[in-house]
């Protein structure tokens, strides 16, 4: 099992306030077959740049850019229930990878003052691994659930007492000697993140009491991502330099922070250190993101239709096997923003290119 994306890790040093599984123990958690110790995967390792990564984050609403709608809504949930002192109510953060979801709750945290405990769907194959973290649970904490949307449905069960009554309910033992104790769960704030809020369960959705949508971000909003950034990094940025990352961005906050990286390597080595429009140009020409913000598999993706398939449609799985790479990729990573962009189109038959694909790629659009 594996702690949600590497592209995702971990924030401050142990100790701060943030928790992960390995700081709450082993635990002893009450499995079907009676109480078992689970050990959940050690998340902390990190490379240098992750950990630079990290520095880059917000660490406050007010820091955080963007999302404007989200921001204000969450600030007033926020000083409501520290007003009442009360836990914050369940938050469902939805919308495409690197927009931020992850960032705004380890931000719900901070501005709670309450530990954060960080977990992800895919990692939690047991009723003991929910359980395990829920015991350990502090009054207060945020326990954030990254793509929730991958978390088994028999677990979501697990989940609606401790949301609804703050209750676990616990069998212990097997056959007619089974017995189901019910423990009680400190105050706890569930903050779930998902990229596929339809594959959520009705029942689930409607226990988070604040719901919420991250959307593409607006350019202005990614040239301050990138001056920020570039403060942190102690990297001359001019206007141009910043406003030409932020275009090629593709509205993802986390994209806008990789592509800075890279053109700080190269200007480093190649451009005397400061980032202008010539030098981020030619350093994104380099790594093949284009004027867009299309990398290679984009490209491919489009190409593919394009040439292979006369436009379309194709099938998801037949593109798939096409361009070597997995269906659910193409789908949650690539598709979105080649459909914000107006260079794919989905149909009942499969995906259709549009004459801006063929146009951008200088392919000319099949006949008849």
């Amino acid at each position: 099992m594996s702690y949600g994306d590497p592209d995702d890790p971990l924030g401050r040093p142990l100790g701060s306030g943030i928790r992960t599984p390995d700081d709450l123990g082993a635990g002893a958690a009450a499995a079907d077959d009676g109480w078992t110790p689970v050990r959940l995967p050690d998340p902390t390792a990190r490379s240098g740049e992750d950990v630079e990564d990290l520095s880059l984050r917000p660490r406050s609403l007010d820091d955080f850019a963007g999302q404007d709608h989200v921001r204000d809504q969450l600030r007033i949930a926020i000083d409501a229930a520290r007003g009442r002192g009360e836990p914050l109510d369940h938050v469902l953060l939805a919308g495409p990878p690197g927009l931020g979801k992850t960032s705004l709750a380890r931000i719900l945290a901070e501005e709670l003052e309450a530990p954060f405990v960080l977990t992800a769907g895919p990692s939690l194959e047991r009723k003991a691994d929910v359980a395990a973290l829920l015991t350990a649970l502090e009054p207060g904490s945020v326990f954030f659930v990254d793509e929730l949307h991958r978390l088994p449905r028999a677990l979501e069960e697990t989940l609606y007492p401790a949301m609804e009554d703050r209750q676990l309910p616990v069998t212990i033992g097997q056959g007619p000697g089974a017995r189901v104790v019910t423990l009680d769960l400190p105050a706890f704030t569930l903050v779930g993140a998902t990229t596929r809020a339809g594959l959520l369960s009705r029942p689930l959705r409607d226990r988070f009491g604040l719901q919420h949508r991250l959307e593409p971000y607006l350019l202005d909003d990614l040239v301050a991502i990138v001056h920020r950034s570039a403060r942190l990094l102690d990297l001359r940025v001019d206007e141009e330099g910043a406003a030409l990352i932020a275009l090629r961005a593709r509205g993802t906050p986390r994209v806008a922070n990789r592509l800075l990286r890279r053109v700080r390597d190269f200007v480093e080595v190649r451009a005397a250190g400061r980032v202008t429009a010539a030098a981020a140009t030619e350093a994104l020409d380099l790594l093949g993101v284009d004027s867009l913000g299309l990398d290679r598999l984009d490209r491919e993706i489009l190409r593919s239709i394009c040439a292979m398939f006369a436009g379309g449609p194709v099938g998801l799985a037949t593109l798939s096997a096409a361009v070597g790479e997995e269906a659910d990729t193409i789908e949650d990573v690539y598709e979105p923003y080649l459909l914000q962009r107006g260079l794919l189109q989905r149909t009942p038959r499969g995906r259709v290119a549009t004459p801006s694909a063929f146009e951008h790629l200088g392919l000319t659009p099949p006949t008849g």
